[in-house]
């Protein structure tokens, strides 16, 4: 294990409370992230021409895809959403878990065939931002299929984040940072499953394990909550490399760029005052000195 010191750009200074849910959409060339409190923000951003748009909302918006018609797949507060770029509307399609009021979506992504992996948890968040204790592990991993049905895949979760898949599609990766926890199960790409679940990492050196994707290696890149980096774990779960990042409070990775070279950051300013990090709750990049993959669009 070696602490990197890679140049580290920040990218858009868009003091985002809560940065997550980044993409790259290889079609256009283009980079989404969002901001997920209220008034919650949907981040589009061309990088080579520095064309930036964003498009804000009364509900969390939490995590998102690319559908193949071009509009969102979005997870939010209360469920499903697809967004539609060209008319800003943010429309529900399903609504998860309406017997937990006191939960919430948080992180997701979709796998190879199309379907959308999303986690709920504990709201932890008030009406201004404020922090909310975190009491139970009350949170459910969901699946997300085609035609919008929804299959529970794992229960009792502090905090659902960072669902990612290993290059040969046969291991599916999920962190609960509430648990300090990123879990490896064996997955089942023709029937959507997970099985086997074991521990990869659960390191308490570098903060708690937020958004996660993978290389095309193999090795996991962990976002860092509290841990002020990125760290990339190969699949064994040994830790190969620190980055360090200007910001306390690490929350999602993304490969991108013209050959999926860049590694893109989120982070969140959210409650931190430190004067030697001004630019907390921006959007970062640097060179990670591999290639990664471009996430997969929901089929639906």
């Amino acid at each position: 294990m070696q602490i990197t010191e890679i140049p580290v750009t920040c990218l858009v200074d868009s003091g985002d409370k809560l940065g997550e849910g980044c993409f790259w959409d290889v079609a256009s060339q283009t980079l989404w992230w969002l901001d997920a409190i209220v008034p919650s923000a949907i981040h589009r951003l061309h990088v080579a021409s520095g064309n930036y748009r964003k498009w804000q909302f009364n509900e969390m918006v939490t995590s998102m895809a690319m559908r193949k018609d071009g509009s969102l797949i979005v997870g939010s507060f209360k469920g499903i959403n697809v967004f539609e770029p060209q008319t800003g509307a943010l429309t529900p399609i399903r609504a998860l878990e309406p017997d937990k009021p006191g939960n919430r979506g948080n992180d997701g992504a979709c796998d190879a065939r199309g379907r959308f992996w999303f986690g709920t948890m504990m709201n932890n968040v008030g009406p201004l931002g404020d922090d909310l204790p975190i009491t139970a592990s009350s949170g459910t991993l969901f699946r997300v299929d085609a035609d919008h049905s929804v299959t529970a895949m794992a229960h009792d979760i502090g905090v659902s984040n960072g669902p990612c898949w290993s290059p040969d599609n046969r291991t599916f990766y999920f962190t609960d940072s509430m648990a300090q926890v990123i879990w490896a199960y064996d997955f089942d790409l023709d029937a959507g499953t997970i099985s086997n679940r074991r521990v990869l990492s659960d390191t308490k050196d570098y903060g708690y394990p937020d958004g996660a994707t993978v290389d095309a290696g193999g090795f996991i890149w962990s976002a860092r909550w509290e841990g002020s980096c990125v760290l990339r774990i190969d699949p064994k779960g040994r830790i190969d490399r620190v980055v360090p990042m200007p910001a306390k409070r690490v929350t999602n990775v993304c490969f991108g760029g013209a050959k999926l070279d860049t590694l893109y950051v989120t982070t969140s300013r959210l409650h931190v005052e430190d004067i030697r990090l001004p630019l907390q709750g921006g959007l970062f990049c640097f060179d990670p000195g591999t290639t990664g993959f471009e996430k997969h669009a929901f089929a639906g």
